[in-house]
């Protein structure tokens, strides 16, 4: 029986294992087979944090509205199928297969061969295409301008989630440089959503928008979000645009941040609702309330209470701090913690520690060779006085076992969302 470990050995073989750009690559190997990018309408969504949940809202609403949806989104947390749903649901590891075997024949000697990336980017925009969807909500991998899903002609609407420091080393290290490589997805006479949470970033792009003569809607100008009321078991709130108006919006995703991720989605919905009639108010409801999301403030026990966040830069571990001292404050809190060495982990350590006070346990992914060690992380927390004497453990379930029998009232496992994937695959047999 074939499996996902069979589809990751084919892509990496045929793949470069450097993270360059590369569009020309990409765009070469989808025109063979037939540029499938283009069978379906897309929104394409990018940003540095929340793009992924903004995009389960959105897919969520077609789906329930009665559309054939495909949802494509990065990274995986347990096994590459994740990355493409089709009506919420993943493929098989053969039907991925029979799709890179084919795309693999358009890959020809002598070329500078595609990044896993952009493989794994045309196998889902193939089997997109052979499951006939019509709606496609693509989320980019890295960055915008260059990314392999910058190669729809069909886009009825571009989204551009939160943007923050992230990825510098491709992107530059500057937030004007992040946000030009991510407000150039903008196409002509499209809307283009922004969640203008930074307001300095909004000149820039509505600057862009003109330049390429989209249609820029800025979600903290052109919306009114309001009553908003958030709680372990989701958030409420009232929301308003010039052609949409809902009351009690519901949302299962916690978290203050997903109040800002559904109202962008809303924000984009209201853009496109008019070309797709069987949206309405009601299925929009159902869809925003029904999305799911996992890995970002999901709780995976209630006794004990135990919450996996992928939050891996400085914003997202911002997001989760403010998140947890509204939803359980006064919390006596353990904070299971690993991250990649590409990242900003002593800022997020510090975050961490003034925010929220806990006891710190520091841990790795195994067999991960990106990640840092307990004893790096040790060496860095050291820096801060944190509620115990920090502890590193190299099985990130025995860390969270440890925080456990603390006597912590919350335990919170975060900093990766590989972390977070490999626990996912162990932690219901092993707590």
């Amino acid at each position: 029986m074939k499996s996902f470990n069979d589809l990751e050995e084919i892509l990496y073989s045929h793949s470069t294992n450097k993270i360059i750009p590369g569009l020309e690559r990409i765009k070469k190997l989808l025109s063979r087979l037939g540029n499938p990018q283009n069978s379906f309408k897309s929104i394409h969504i990018v940003g540095t944090n929340g793009k992924g949940s903004t995009g389960a809202f959105i897919s969520s609403v077609f789906q329930n509205s009665g559309y054939k949806t495909g949802f494509y989104s990065s990274p995986h947390l347990e096994s590459p199928g994740e990355r493409l749903l089709i009506n919420g649901k993943e493929l098989t590891p053969d039907e991925w297969i029979d799709a890179a075997n084919e795309v693999i024949k358009f890959i020809f000697p002598n070329e500078d061969p595609p990044s896993y990336f952009e493989l794994l980017t045309a196998c889902a925009f193939y089997l997109a295409r052979e499951q006939n969807i019509e709606v496609g909500i693509i989320e980019a991998g890295l960055g915008g301008k260059l990314d392999a899903t910058n190669t729809m002609d069909n886009t009825i609407c571009s989204v551009i989630a939160s943007i923050s420091i992230d990825h510098t080393e491709y992107l530059g290290n500057t937030l004007e440089s992040i946000a030009g490589e991510k407000f150039d997805i903008v196409k002509k006479n499209i809307p283009a959503c922004f969640s203008g949470l930074d307001k300095t970033l909004i000149p820039m792009f509505k600057n862009i928008c003109g330049e390429k003569k989209a249609i820029p809607f800025v979600l903290s100008e052109c919306a009114k979000i309001e009553n908003i009321k958030i709680s372990p078991d989701g958030n409420k709130f009232d929301f308003e645009t010039e052609n949409l108006k809902l009351k009690n919006v519901i949302t299962n995703l916690i978290g203050n941040y997903q109040v800002k991720n559904s109202a962008l989605a809303l924000l984009a919905l209201s853009c496109v609702k008019d070309k797709f009639s069987k949206i309405t108010d009601e299925k929009i409801y159902s869809g925003i309330k029904n999305a799911s999301w996992p890995g970002r403030l999901e709780i995976i026990s209630r006794e004990p209470l135990i919450i996996f966040d992928g939050g891996h830069n400085f914003d997202g571990v911002k997001n989760l701090c403010e998140s947890v001292k509204s939803l359980w404050p006064d919390k006596k809190i353990g904070i299971v913690y690993a991250a990649m060495r590409d990242k900003n982990f002593v800022g997020c350590l510090e975050l961490l520690n003034q925010n929220l006070e806990p006891s710190l346990y520091v841990t790795t992914v195994p067999e991960m060779m990106r990640a840092l060690t307990p004893d790096e992380l040790l060496k860095s927390a050291k820096k801060f006085s944190w509620r115990n004497s920090p502890e590193g453990f190299n099985n990130p379930v025995e860390a969270i076992k440890k925080s456990v029998n603390d006597k912590n009232d919350l335990t919170i496992m975060c900093g990766s969302l590989y972390l977070i994937g490999y626990v996912k695959k162990l932690i219901c047999e092993t707590l």
